[in-house]
Order: C-alpha cells, then sequence, then structure tokens
C-alpha cells in the first residue's frame, strides 16, 4: 500500500507516494536518479551503498524508505555544493584513493559521517571508522591519507 514519504534529500525536500517497504537504496536510484548510491552485497555488508541520514552513515539497502520519513538525507552527489567539491571528494581525488571506483561514494560517505562526529580521527580511527566498508583494489594507504587531508581541509587548514 503506498503512502506519501516526505524528507530532504541533498538539501531539497522531497515527497513521494510509494510503497514505504521499499528499501532506500533502489528508491533513491529508480525514483529518484541518485545512482552514484550503489548496490553492493544487497544485506548491508560492503558499505557501497552508504549514505547520510541525519548525518549519520546508514546502509541504504538494509533501510526502507519509510525508515526516513522526516529525516534529511545526502548522497554523494549532494556533497557538492555549487559546482565545489566536498573536501572528502577533493582528497580522494588527489591523493587517487580509488581504483575501480565501485566503493568509492560509501566510502566517501562513511568517512564524511566520521568527520562530523570526530573532526579530527587518528590513523586507527580512520581505521576503525572504515572497517566496515569493503574495497578489493587495495588502495587503503591512500584512503586513509585522504581522508587526514580531508580531515585538515574541514578545519581551515591545509
Amino acid at each position: 500500500m503506498e503512502e506519501t514519504i516526505r524528507f530532504s534529500l541533498n538539501g531539497k525536500k522531497t515527497e513521494l507516494r510509494i510503497d514505504p517497504s521499499q528499501t532506500l537504496l533502489w528508491v533513491l536510484r529508480n525514483n529518484l536518479g541518485m545512482t552514484g548510491t550503489k548496490f553492493g552485497c544487497g544485506t548491508g555488508f560492503c558499505g557501497a551503498c552508504t549514505v547520510l541520514v541525519n548525518n549519520e552513515p546508514v546502509r541504504s539497502c538494509s533501510m526502507s524508505v519509510g525508515d526516513v520519513a522526516g529525516k534529511k538525507i545526502v548522497t554523494i552527489e549532494g556533497l557538492e555544493k555549487k559546482g565545489k567539491l566536498h573536501p572528502v571528494q577533493k582528497a580522494f581525488i588527489e591523493h587517487d584513493a580509488l581504483q575501480c571506483g565501485y566503493c568509492t561514494p560509501g566510502m566517501i560517505m562513511t568517512v564524511t559521517g566520521l568527520l562530523i562526529k570526530n573532526p579530527s580521527p587518528t590513523r586507527q580511527e580512520i581505521i576503525d571508522g572504515l572497517e566496515n566498508s569493503y574495497c578489493r583494489c587495495a588502495a587503503h594507504v591512500r584512503i586513509i591519507e585522504a581522508v587526514q587531508t580531508a580531515a585538515k581541509e574541514m578545519k581551515g587548514g591545509k
């Protein structure tokens, strides 16, 4: 049975008439065109589908769209502002912290959530924060360096 679900998506009021049990991942991709959010494992394990819900990283494949009613959702597409990349996006590019790129949107969203909570993470806190985001391309050292760079920029330093 369809319901009207209202939420903020990338800073814009959004309203859908939809079955509230549909997963947020598929609603974002199929109904709202947010294809940067990737389908990985479909069980909330890999992190490819991570988005921010009220600034918390969540696995959109494990959350229903009904669960985000009244909440603020940010996808990878919503990080850049007025044509300017978010510091995390910029740092991932600068450090070549990606290879195939499939997991990158989820990693960036996870890191963004981490830096919102902890603007000055230690190397170990970065590693722990990314523990459940899986990448098979072996860019791990560059990812950690990118997070460190982004943290500095977000605090106003270079």
